[in-house]
């Protein structure tokens, strides 16, 4: 990944987007060539050296059985948003302003590993839909499913786990724009709603002056 030295990504930051519940791209090559699949993950930090990311697909899904070779890659993307040239306050000063995109992502590398028994899928599912479902007012468990209907979905989808070996990351959060131009960024997105968006853009900008 191409990170710039004013956008790479602290370890702080590494590790919310890896312990924020969400969905990466897991990407194998395979002797059918690079196969790639959208993956609801769970990172667990006990395994190995740096953790892992832990996840399930389709039984069907050829990416698992087909005898992924080297390194595994997962992509997570954190918010992501589209910057206007009218948010910079040096748009009335010169002008010399263009749109740009605001992102955070991860490039989890490492060796992948296949999980094809009930128990590790059992304890795998119910860990993920904790991570989602805690908090609600109302939180589903899968004891509210009928046991033999789980059996049933369970023998339907197979483990992967990333176990990690290297971890690239970048945070291109309006870092290298002035403070005022950072502001109207953030007052931006707050405009439009994108209240996390918005929260990301000042975290980096007070991230930069402590280390500065």
């Amino acid at each position: 990944m191409y990170i710039p030295a004013h956008f790479a990504a602290g370890p702080e930051s590494v590790r919310n987007l890896l312990a924020n519940p969400g969905a990466a791209n897991l990407v194998t090559m395979t002797d059918q060539g690079l196969l790639a699949t959208l993956l609801p993950i769970a990172f667990n930090p006990a395994v190995g050296k740096h953790g892992a990311l832990q996840a399930h697909m389709a039984r069907n899904n050829p990416q698992w059985s087909s005898a992924p070779t080297g390194e595994a890659l997962a992509i997570i993307q954190g918010a992501d948003d589209y910057i206007s040239p009218s948010w910079y306050a040096s748009k009335a000063e010169h002008g010399r302003v263009v749109p740009t995109w605001n992102y955070s992502t991860a490039h989890v590398y490492g060796r992948l590993e296949i999980h094809d028994d009930a128990g590790w899928l059992a304890q795998h599912v119910r860990h993920l839909t904790g991570l989602h479902e805690n908090g609600r007012e109302h939180p589903w468990s899968v004891d509210d499913a009928p046991e033999k209907f789980i059996a049933g979905q369970l023998r339907a989808i197979v483990g992967v786990e990333l176990v990690i070996s290297r971890i690239e990351a970048k945070e291109k959060l309006s870092q290298n724009r002035t403070d005022p131009d950072a502001e109207g960024v953030a007052a931006g997105l707050r405009a439009c709603g994108r209240d996390a968006s918005a929260a990301a853009v000042q975290a980096a900008r007070s991230s930069r002056t402590i280390t500065s």
